[in-house]
């Protein structure tokens, strides 16, 4: 028998996240693409970021046939968010700035990769970055190095690079209940085993 589910952020009821979920709003625009096999990761933080800002849409999908008109919002200067050789690092708006539309591959970097292939468009937006030496509270998954983020985490990032001083970290509460309670289900011995073993 299926446990039943909040529909909104999609965790058990007996788990729902929706009162740690804020109304954040944002002059930035964040539009996140979604690999599909995401959707139904217990650890589904694009989610919660999309419900966590009002000025953000999360799209599903491998081709995005709507790309065109998603990246071409009227007042916004569409940007990928994803490392590369010509990617520039995150700078706070001055007054005169357009703010951006940030985009956002939401999945691992195989997938996220995979849908930049799959979508031309989406590969030749001007990227930007975060600055280097940011730590992950994701202390579920094995990082590829240091620097990866999970997708909220990344999303706060920018945005208190481009916005300070407003704060973003309000969206990171329900990231570190859904952790707490992950940990919480493995018990303390299992995590140690297979997460702790320190600052190595």
């Amino acid at each position: 028998m299926s446990r039943s589910q909040c529909p909104r952020c999609l965790r058990p009821e007996t788990h729902c996240l929706c009162p740690l979920i804020p109304q954040l709003d944002s002059r930035t625009r964040v539009l996140l693409l979604q690999h599909p096999s995401e959707v139904n990761h217990a650890l589904n933080t694009a989610r919660l970021a999309a419900l966590g800002l009002i000025n953000a849409e999360l799209i599903v999908g491998e081709v995005f046939e709507d790309l065109p008109e998603l990246l071409n919002q009227p007042g916004y200067q569409a940007r990928l968010l994803f490392p590369g050789d010509d990617a520039q690092a995150l700078q706070a708006y001055t007054s005169t700035d357009q703010p951006l539309l940030l985009v956002v591959p939401d999945g691992t970097w195989r997938k996220a990769r995979k849908l930049l292939h799959l979508n031309p468009l989406l590969a030749a937006l001007p990227r930007v970055t975060l600055a280097q030496g940011a730590v992950s509270r994701y202390r579920l998954r094995k990082a590829p190095g240091p620097g990866a983020l999970s997708t909220v985490e990344a999303i706060v990032q920018a945005l208190q690079v481009l916005e300070s001083p407003t704060s973003f970290e309000a969206l990171l509460r329900p990231f570190e209940a859904l952790i707490d309670g992950q940990i919480a289900a493995m018990g303390e011995e299992v995590f140690q085993k297979n997460h702790g073993g320190g600052d190595s």
